[in-house]
């Protein structure tokens, strides 16, 4: 059985003992996360939501919290020697799910 949810503004495909990693949450590490944007719960028969799975849900727990790696980014203006050197690194949230009812 597999699902697609939707967290942080992306759609993730998933299924019981995946580790995903999405974008940083608010819940501490070892406490279970429960989804309720589903949009989709496939296997033999696959629910479609319109938009999202009334009654699905996609339980995970939360493996650790992290920072992916950095981003440079360089700006310049031309003909004037003005250089800027920026980087930055977004915080993600590790997950393994653990059940998906639906």
């Amino acid at each position: 059985m597999y699902a697609i949810i939707e967290t942080g503004g992306k759609q993730v495909k998933v299924a019981t003992g995946d580790v995903i990693y999405v974008e940083k949450l608010d819940v501490a590490e070892g406490e279970d996360f429960v989804f309720d944007k589903v949009l989709l719960v496939g296997g033999k028969k696959a629910k479609v939501g319109t938009p999202y799975v009334k009654g699905a849900t996609v339980s995970a727990k939360v493996v650790k919290h992290g920072l992916n790696r950095k981003i440079k980014v360089f700006t310049y203006k031309n003909k004037s020697n003005v250089r800027r050197m920026l980087g930055h690194r977004q915080p993600y949230t590790c997950l393994e799910v653990v059940e998906i009812k639906g």
